[in-house]
């Protein structure tokens, strides 16, 4: 009855010692910095590269997987026999999706007596993080494949992203930004907060100007949708390579929400698909909450 894969990309920001650990297969996605093709191998040591480069100005490009490379990924999980269950960050936020779906509509057909399903996870990086190793969690404790797969569609949508980007030229790089709005919100240090919506779109839901008031009204906007349950499973602070501010907002909201005083809240460096369009100095804080009402 549990004798079935759970398979994740690269985009869940996963750590190598959990993937090996759970026996959890991930697709990595690729970037490109200087005409040099580089995977997200989800290892310390490549992000931080990630960010030398970065902070040296040098912007990534990322590209969708191809239908191709999903196809023999899951080609590969289906020659174990096994059925398959695959999610990957938002269908809004990336193109891959559709390409993903295409492949495994094709490796249903190959392989009739096995189940493969695509769950569209409606997360991106942490969200998507903390959704998988719950979806790990139910498979490891016994929970069905079809009842696992419903757990998932129930409750996918109360992963609760929120987060900040520090400079704006990068979301003007990575086209997600007019080049005149990215300059007079840098001249103003504007710093929008957003929001991953219902839909799984990325909304600006509040502007703000200021690095330390940003990361303020991050944590106090978490009052609005923090649920009963959040303290019973991992809250996670993101940033991109500024470890020391994802401490101090993690304590933070220690001393600002007692009943998370004693959460597990841990910290995690964002993986590149997602840095290229957020630039370093992110801050992000994702958690388990009220379904979302954007």
């Amino acid at each position: 009855m549990n004798d079935y894969i759970i398979a994740t990309a690269s985009t869940a920001d996963l750590t190598p010692e959990y993937v090996s650990e759970h026996h959890i297969p991930f697709i990595p996605y690729t970037f490109t910095i200087d005409d040099v093709e580089y995977k997200d191998d989800l290892t310390p040591e490549s992000r931080a590269e990630l960010y030398r480069m970065m902070r040296a100005d040098k912007q990534p490009h990322t590209s969708a997987i191809s239908v191709y490379a999903y196809h023999e990924f899951f080609k590969k999980l289906m020659d174990t026999g096994k059925d398959v269950l695959f999610t990957d960050m938002s269908r809004a936020i990336s193109s891959s999706i559709e390409n993903g779906q295409m492949a495994a509509r094709q490796i249903q057909e190959e392989y009739p007596n096995q189940r493969i399903y695509f769950l569209d996870s409606f997360c991106i990086t942490g969200g998507l993080n903390l959704f998988v190793k719950q979806l790990v969690q139910r498979h490891e404790d016994g929970m069905s494949y079809d009842d696992v797969i419903a757990w998932g569609e129930a409750h996918k949508k109360e992963y609760i992203h929120r987060f900040m980007v520090d400079d704006l030229k990068w979301l003007r790089r990575g086209g997600r930004l007019s080049n005149a709005s990215a300059i007079v919100g840098t001249l103003l240090s504007i710093k929008p907060l957003i929001y991953v919506a219902n839909n799984g779109s990325l909304i600006s839901f509040e502007t703000v100007r200021g690095r330390k008031k940003c990361i303020k009204r991050l944590i106090d906007t978490m009052k609005d949708d923090l649920a009963d349950y959040s303290a019973d499973e991992e809250i996670t602070i993101i940033n991109s390579d500024c470890q020391s501010d994802a401490e101090a907002v993690r304590d933070e909201i220690r001393k600002v929400y007692p009943q998370l005083a004693n959460a597990n809240i841990t910290t995690m460096t964002l993986g590149p698909v997602i840095a290229a369009h957020c630039g370093p100095d992110f801050i992000a804080i994702i958690y388990h909450g009220k379904p979302r009402v954007m």
